[in-house]
């Protein structure tokens, strides 16, 4: 998501004209797009910002740069706080446009307030709006509406949705990025329409809770609510060869009707990321998670089943997120994460170790598991994993697959399949970066497959 909201940022600050620079030495604007969602990402924006600072005070530049923070951390007191002598604006991504309008606006046309609030910036840039009819009028822009300026050539992430309305007691994004928005369908299928047309070749839809999609579909007597299975019918239905994808998703709202649906469309790829974050219920019930793991478990077997129903000769993949060390977890609690690893047979886990979040319910609770009981939680499940990645693998060998070339790198190619493997690719034909090629599956490793051009 802040990739996707990176891209969006980088598009409205060309069309105030700016360009992005190569170096960061070089730039008089620098925006943090941070995330705040484990203490080592804060960390990072903090030791970024302060060297930078650093290396300006060592060059003895007249010059500053001017910095923004927005994203996760930018509305925390206590992160403006500790920052304010090294950050010049602090604002929220959905309101980047706003804010930042203000302050590239000419300084004649700001007032004292906003003068006190950011006086390098000011001072060093003065930059007129050129969108001041739509950036500066009394509605807020929705910065989502703003076309990015996508990273890739071929693959691309789509925002559909913003913010959470879950608190899970660990999770810091509801106060983060407030509350879930919906972006209207038609806005999302013209985006979409436009990236297949310019020969896109795969599509992330993103949201903090995507199965909670409530969007609208203009029609000639009024608007009509739309969700997420009927918004992937939609976009299915566009014509051209791409693949659809889709983070993250919550187990209370994988409902059977959206399973079915992910399985039978064809351009849908066959892999559903569906966080469990714990095996215990009890854990589970105290991270407000609203399942338990008999639900979650029944979840798992719908969607295999569905699979092997619509797809029968595909194959298919399951990821999903654990956090390991919540507070108050015992040993034998933590072992039903494992149990449901064993049982669900993922092929790939994203494991975090807990980590306290201001502003949640968790961060009033004792950070009772240390570190290192942490660190041994989770070398556990990942030998789990390993044994449960690899053997899926396996059954990929011989295996005719489709992959999307991503880079080229000392001769080999890299990609992926419709399954999210990581596959090498060994071809001696030029040109493959961006296309969707069909390869032959020759060996498979624990964490990605090899394979020959077939």
């Amino acid at each position: 998501m802040n990739v996707s909201d990176s891209e969006r940022i980088a598009t409205f600050l060309e069309e105030q004209g700016f360009s992005l620079t190569e170096k960061i030495q070089d730039a008089d604007l620098v925006i943090f797009n941070t995330c705040g969602i484990k203490q080592t990402a804060e960390n990072r924006a903090y030791s970024m910002i302060n060297n930078l600072r650093k290396a300006e005070l060592k060059a003895k530049s007249q010059k500053l740069k001017a910095i923004i923070m927005t994203g996760c951390l930018a509305n925390r007191a206590d992160v403006q706080k500790r920052m304010k002598t090294k950050v010049d604006l602090f604002c929220e991504i959905k309101n980047f446009p706003e804010s930042v309008s203000c302050i590239l606006y000419d300084v004649s046309h700001m007032n004292s307030k906003i003068q006190n609030i950011c006086p390098k910036l000011i001072l060093g840039m003065k930059y007129e709006i050129r969108n001041t009819k739509n950036i500066l009028s009394k509605e807020k822009i929705d910065y989502l509406s703003i076309n990015p300026k996508y990273q890739s050539a071929f693959s691309a992430y789509v925002p559909i949705m913003t913010g959470c309305n879950n608190f899970c007691s660990y999770c810091v994004v509801p106060n983060a990025r407030g509350r879930e928005v919906s972006r209207p369908a038609e806005e999302i299928i013209t985006e979409v329409k436009d990236l297949i047309a310019r020969g896109y070749k795969s599509i992330t839809l993103l949201g903090q809770n995507v199965n909670s999609y409530h969007g609208t579909w203009s029609m000639k007597h009024g608007a009509k609510a739309l969700t997420f299975t009927e918004l992937l019918k939609k976009i299915n239905a566009i014509p051209g060869k791409f693949w659809i994808q889709f983070v993250s998703s919550h187990p209370k709202d994988m409902s059977d009707e959206l399973i079915e649906n992910i399985a039978k469309l064809k351009k849908v790829c066959e892999w559903i990321h569906l966080p469990v974050q714990a095996g215990d219920d009890e854990i589970l019930r105290r991270m407000n998670r609203k399942y338990t793991q008999k639900h979650y478990l029944a979840r798992i077997r719908k969607i295999k089943s569905a699979f092997k129903k619509h797809k029968p000769a595909a194959l298919f993949s399951i990821s999903s997120d654990i956090i390991v060390g919540f507070p108050g977890e015992t040993k034998k609690q933590f072992l039903q994460s494992a149990t449901v690893m064993e049982k669900t047979k993922y092929d790939m886990v994203f494991f975090g170790q807990f980590s306290p979040r201001p502003e949640t319910v968790a961060w009033g609770l004792k950070d009772d598991v240390s570190q290192a009981e942490k660190f041994r939680r989770e070398n556990f499940l990942n030998e789990i994993l390993k044994k449960t990645a690899f053997t899926n693998n396996k059954k990929y060998v011989g295996k005719k697959m489709e992959v999307i070339i991503e880079k080229e790198k000392n001769g080999s190619y890299f990609g992926k399949t419709r399954t999210q493997k990581n596959v090498k690719v060994e071809s001696k034909k030029k040109d493959l970066l961006g296309k969707i090629i069909k390869v032959q599956i020759t060996k498979a490793n624990i964490w990605n497959l090899e394979a020959k051009l077939n």
